[in-house]
């Protein structure tokens, strides 16, 4: 049975994510930096009859919980085939390239870009072990510096600043990392899962849980011919399905 990590998993497309994995028969560590709400987005899962899941505290601004979390799987498995990093934050509103503080800057990059190079860092040696690992790191197409170049990008005034700024990273990131292990069974890839109404957006999003989820699936199971160091975005590139970076 194959084994996967997502971290912000205990509710909206992270939960979901855990659904269709759990449908597929894969084994679910759902993280969530909440215990209590780890155990009961699991419990609800568990309820619906997909029991081959449990719930893992991680909070990825912090280190020490990242490695209690790397300790408490460990302990349970020795090989890890997914990790899909989904923690992420919008950061507080407004956000303008004059007038946000670096501070609000940092919160924001702590969990969508430095959190994701500090778990995974964290969980390399598990992902080794497996034969065909995958690692998706959930990115938006507000991340694609070509869109937000282009006047004519339908999403061209929305520029919240930080957020822009740590999805930028978190694609450049992602390049890298799979250049790194480019010549292994690694498959590393950024997707985009949509605008989708979620508590993110206050709901605001045309698009639903499910279809969100089900493109984060779509690379976390690719196989051994798929390919890696792209940028998935069915929103902002429906003919191909890869975004300009």
């Amino acid at each position: 049975m194959k084994t996967v990590l997502i971290t912000g998993a205990n509710k909206s497309i992270g939960f979901e994510t855990a659904r269709q994995l759990l449908q597929q028969g894969y084994y679910v560590y759902l993280g969530s930096r909440d215990a209590q709400k780890g155990q009961q987005a699991a419990d609800q899962l568990r309820a619906d009859g997909l029991d081959q899941v449990e719930p893992v505290v991680i909070d990825v601004d912090d280190p020490s919980s990242i490695n209690a979390a790397r300790a408490a799987i460990g302990q349970k498995t020795p090989v890890l085939d997914v990790l899909i990093n989904n923690a992420g934050i919008h950061g507080s509103m407004p956000q303008t390239s004059l007038e946000t503080d670096s501070r609000a800057f940092r919160q924001v990059f702590d969990t969508n870009f430095f959190g994701v190079i500090d778990v995974t860092q964290a969980f390399i040696d598990l992902l080794r072990q497996s034969p065909a690992p995958r690692i998706v790191n959930v990115t938006s197409g507000l991340g694609s510096l070509t869109l937000h170049s282009d006047p004519t990008w339908k999403y061209h005034a929305v520029k919240p600043t930080s957020y822009v700024a740590s999805k930028a990273a978190l694609n450049a990131y992602t390049i890298v990392l799979a250049h790194d292990l480019r010549d292994t069974a690694f498959k590393v890839n950024a997707v985009d899962p949509g605008y989708t109404a979620t508590d993110f957006n206050n709901h605001s999003g045309p698009g639903t849980v499910p279809d969100a989820a089900a493109r984060v699936v779509k690379a976390a199971t690719l196989d051994a011919d798929g390919p890696t160091g792209q940028f998935y975005s069915d929103d902002n590139s429906p003919e191909t399905g890869i975004s300009p970076w």
